[in-house]
């Protein structure tokens, strides 16, 4: 499903700043924005509690959200 590795997208995203400053917001681009897969996404990390989001498209990475990705990597990494 497109929403899906939109989903993974963000999360790889997100954690790659997440690991600068785990505080900063990311804006996302327009294109983003007014994708509606890209809504649905976020609205699902958001429901899961993995990311918060400032305003709509401005988004950062929880400390959950982080440790999830953390996990799924190990765990693509073993397999």
């Amino acid at each position: 499903m497109a929403w899906q590795d939109i989903k993974n997208g963000l999360l790889v995203t997100l954690a790659l700043d997440y690991e600068k400053n785990p505080q900063q917001f990311v804006t996302l681009s327009r294109q983003t924005v007014d994708s509606s897969w890209a809504r649905v996404a976020v609205a699902e990390l958001r429901n899961e509690g993995l990311v918060d989001e400032e305003i709509r498209g401005v988004i950062r990475l929880t400390a959950r959200g982080y440790k999830k990705y953390q996990s799924t990597l190990l765990y693509a990494c073993a397999g």
